[in-house]
């Protein structure tokens, strides 16, 4: 299927999207938005497509938000179409505000749909950060659930820098990485961070020169698609749950989903080729 604003290839169960909108270096606006969700859709409903690789047109992987819309968003707020209350202090203000919404979930924008589609799918999604992950660029990158960065990846959570706020999850995801005091430094100055920063705080999990990254994720993304999709799908659904578990809730989900997948023809399988002293096949059943 032919999209404008990205780019896909499938390469033996690694299915690989480029966001590809070199004007803007990848910037997530609402058509590129629409094209990754019908994209993901087909992916995880594909069951000769095992794992995700995704990443950006050089020289970014995504630049944040498409913005041509900030503007009229500002002039129709000014001229009174979109209700403005007026409180003392943003927290209560906010609060006020998503108390009295019917919809209260309603996410802020086409774009901000992105990582949560991400962290929602059944199998696993690799980025790999080759520039550019600015503002829901980087929520992109961390909904993900490996990042592979380059040296040259700068990452930043540019939002204050535009007087908003990380609206793609990120105040979720990053205090589970880097802790609250990183996270609220990153988020109230928008620095931008290198790859080697990256790495070094735990945003990316591997470092690499700029020219071995993707086939770096590529080695990766391959390996996983050759292992037991099923097993992965699990493993990713009890780490997520077990975020909000005590220990033994958590062991007693894990006890739940070790009966199905004994019942796989993976785990059938994996034993035979065990006894046998030979390498499994593993199809993903």
């Amino acid at each position: 299927m032919a999209y404008e604003f990205i780019k896909t290839e499938n390469r033996e169960g690694v299915f690989i999207i480029t966001m590809h909108d070199p004007p803007t270096r990848n910037a997530l606006g609402p058509q590129m938005a629409d094209e990754m969700m019908e994209c993901l859709d087909l992916f995880e409903d594909d069951p000769a497509a095992r794992v995700l690789l995704l990443t950006g047109t050089e020289p970014s992987f995504c630049s944040g938000a498409n913005v041509k819309g900030f503007s009229q968003r500002i002039q129709d707020r000014e001229a009174g179409s979109v209700d403005e209350e007026v409180d003392p202090l943003p927290w209560g203000k906010m609060e006020s505000q998503y108390a009295s919404r019917g919809q209260k979930v309603a996410l802020g924008g086409q774009a901000s749909r992105i990582p949560l589609r991400l962290h929602k799918l059944q199998k696993p999604s690799i980025a790999a950060v080759n520039g550019h992950a600015y503002g829901v660029g980087m929520g992109v990158a961390l909904a993900c659930d490996i990042r592979y960065t380059s040296e040259k990846a700068v990452f930043s959570e540019a939002f204050a820098r535009m007087g908003l706020i990380p609206g793609d999850g990120s105040c979720w995801q990053l205090p589970r990485l880097i802790g609250m005091s990183n996270t609220l430094l990153l988020q109230y100055t928008g620095d931008r961070i290198d790859g080697a920063e990256a790495y070094r705080l735990g945003i990316a999990s591997k470092l690499f020169q700029d020219d071995e990254l993707l086939d770096a994720s590529l080695e990766l993304a391959s390996r996983l698609a050759k292992g037991a999709t099923q097993s992965h799908a699990l493993i990713k659904y009890l780490v997520h749950k077990s975020l909000s578990m005590d220990f033994e809730e958590a062991l007693d989900l894990a006890h739940v989903a070790q009966e199905q997948v004994r019942k796989t023809q993976d785990h059938k399988e994996a034993v035979q080729a065990f006894l046998e002293k030979r390498p499994a096949n593993l199809t993903g059943r």
